[in-house]
């Protein structure tokens, strides 16, 4: 049997994705973004994000079509992002994917967005299950033991700010652009991590819950110190502090990775693999650290291209396909969902990211 060809769309927070995949085979990819339009804000805004979705999706999905060079006809199934986010993104998508597959009269595949993070290893790579997953993004943190398209144990999470969003507050704090990942790590790349002493939150705590909410206040702090003291902030203090703020969060996720690497191999995998994906997972010191740890256990280190870290539409259709293969489809009573954990058995995790609730 020929492997079906599926379309995705992703409008969870400020990217309207639609992309058109054969089993792994990325037939298109298209992301459109809004930076432009929540720049004066210094964050996303829902409703202006909602607003976009609704005037781009479609355009989107033309676009992956005709990249693919295939007409709406020969897609298979329709995979959606319905949840978690930002609830007026999310109905976006679910609605114009109720429309397609009712037109089409094709099956309809509901995809949680951290699903779809989770499987992308396998899109790449294709990683066998069951392997650790450290999701780090822009509204999520966590460990994930993924063993199959619907069966993922939550080892920990952050019980405040994703990396993401300290790295954005950082950059903020320091009149640097945004996104503050990126900006973060070019000024600290010549610094003095060292010259600040900045906490490492939780690493006094038994398990392999983070948080990062603290880091921001330190940085805060210091800034203002340096400001009282010298009537303003040199470059050379901004990148210092901007080189001890990523070092205590590669500190902190290569000691919690290390915890959950070890109650991962406590299972004794056949093929023991490590991924990450997120758009944090492109800073290089902080995935310099990981690849070593996993070096030292004897783990395989596995990261997706950026471009399938971020938010996308590929990583959609593929969770889709897998849920797909297994018989799991979706009628038109599917709803879109601001909250939707990946483990239902753990315990919520406390506190609301900037882009998307957390599950």
């Amino acid at each position: 049997m020929p492997e079906p060809i599926i379309l995705g769309l992703e409008s969870s927070c400020d990217d309207t994705a639609a992309a058109v995949l054969r089993g792994r085979e990325i037939l298109s990819s298209v992301v459109m973004g809004q930076t432009e339009l929540h720049a004066a804000f210094g964050g996303v805004v829902p409703e202006i994000a909602a607003r976009a979705h609704a005037e781009k999706l479609d355009l989107a999905v033309e676009q992956a079509l005709a990249e693919a060079d295939l007409p709406l006809s020969e897609i298979d199934a329709i995979a959606v992002t319905a949840g978690p986010g930002l609830i007026g993104g999310v109905l976006s998508g679910v609605m114009l994917a109720k429309g397609l597959a009712t037109g089409l009269g094709k099956p309809l595949v509901g995809v949680n967005h951290l699903a779809g993070h989770a499987l992308t290893p396998r899109l790449t790579d294709g990683l066998a299950y069951p392997y650790l997953m450290l999701l780090v993004s822009g509204g999520h943190c966590q460990f994930l033991i993924v063993r199959g398209p619907e069966d993922f144990t939550r080892l920990g999470g952050t019980i405040d700010d994703a990396p993401g969003e300290a790295f954005d507050k950082t950059a903020r704090l320091l009149g640097l652009p945004q996104p503050g990942g990126p900006s973060v790590e070019t000024a600290a790349r010549d610094a003095d991590e060292t010259r600040f002493k900045f906490p490492r939150p939780l690493l006094d705590r038994e398990g392999c819950d983070l948080s990062f909410s603290g880091l921001k206040t330190a940085l805060l702090r210091m800034r203002d110190k340096l400001v009282e003291a010298q009537g303003g902030l040199h470059e050379a203090d901004r990148d210092d502090l901007c080189a001890g703020f990523q070092a205590a969060v590669r500190d902190v996720l290569a000691e919690k990775t290390r915890r959950a690497l070890a109650l991962y191999l406590a299972d004794a995998p056949a093929v023991p693999a490590f991924a990450i994906a997120g758009g944090v997972a492109a800073n290089r010191a902080i995935r310099g650290a990981l690849e070593s740890l996993c070096a030292e256990r004897g783990v395989a280190f596995t990261a997706p291209p950026l471009r399938l870290c971020t938010d996308n539409a590929a990583m959609i259709a593929y969770a889709g396909g897998e849920l797909l293969a297994e018989g799991e489809t979706s009628d038109m009573a599917l709803s879109a969902r601001p909250r939707w954990p990946l483990d239902r058995a753990a315990a919520p995790l406390l506190g609301s990211g900037k882009k998307g609730a957390k599950a």
